[in-house]
């Protein structure tokens, strides 16, 4: 049986996760390598969008200290960032996972693997809205953000000390917090289009800190959690 009927848990996984600016955490990768084993041990099929995370900003960074780069240059830069990341998650789960990265969210994957592993896709589309894209393709009515937070903030922490954690959100009040403009290589907690678009599909979405491992595991076993649910 192909993948028609089979409810995929879909992770939007941050590239800083896999590729932290001070290097690979092998241990990480392991660790979290296996709790994804272990879920698909148990029945659970998994869609995982890999960002381009710091990696993607220091390539962006650098070549517009070079020279000036378009916004659409600059958003292709950061894509085959994402893919490069994405080959590497892909190549982690070995024979669990479908044989190529996916890069258009809008065309159902015919496997039988029971893993996706999911690189960016064209311009002006970021890997959280590629994300959302795939769970109107695939069904799904929620995700997992797993990024270098533990929650979203009323502000940026590392910037207003006066930032608060949110523990639960509606698309309404995100929105508020990060504005309506992408960039490429922005570092929001959500692509401020992807917003929109969860919210017209009525999407429920988990942010949790991608490190903390237990977090991740409640989020995907629909645990309580701490971090930030989003929805209508």
């Amino acid at each position: 049986m192909l993948n028609s009927k089979i409810i995929y848990k879909i992770i939007s996984l941050g590239g800083s996760i896999v590729i932290p600016p001070e290097g690979f955490n092998v241990e990480f990768l392991k660790q979290f390598r296996q709790l994804i084993v272990d879920r698909v041990k148990k029945g659970d099929r998994f869609i995982i969008v890999v960002g381009g995370g710091s990696t993607c900003r220091k390539y962006q960074q650098a070549i517009n200290a070079v020279q000036p780069q378009s916004d659409i240059d600059l958003d292709w830069l950061g894509i085959y960032t994402t893919h490069l990341n994405a080959h590497f998650v892909r190549l982690m789960f070995g024979n669990l996972a479908h044989k190529e990265i996916v890069i258009n969210p809008t065309k159902k994957v015919k496997t039988l693997k029971p893993i996706i592993v999911v690189g960016g896709w064209k311009p002006c589309c970021s890997t959280d809205r590629d994300a959302v894209l795939l769970a109107k393709t695939y069904g799904t009515k929620e995700m997992i953000n797993a990024s270098n937070i533990d929650y979203v903030y009323t502000a940026d922490p590392k910037v207003d000390p006066n930032a608060k954690p949110m523990p639960s959100l509606t698309w309404k009040e995100l929105r508020q917090i990060i504005g309506n403009t992408w960039k490429p290589g922005a570092n929001l907690p959500f692509d401020p289009k992807a917003a929109g678009e969860a919210e017209k599909l009525g999407l429920a979405v988990k942010f949790v800190k991608g490190t903390d491992l237990a977090e991740l595991k409640n989020a995907i076993s629909q645990g309580k959690i701490r971090g930030t649910v989003v929805a209508i």
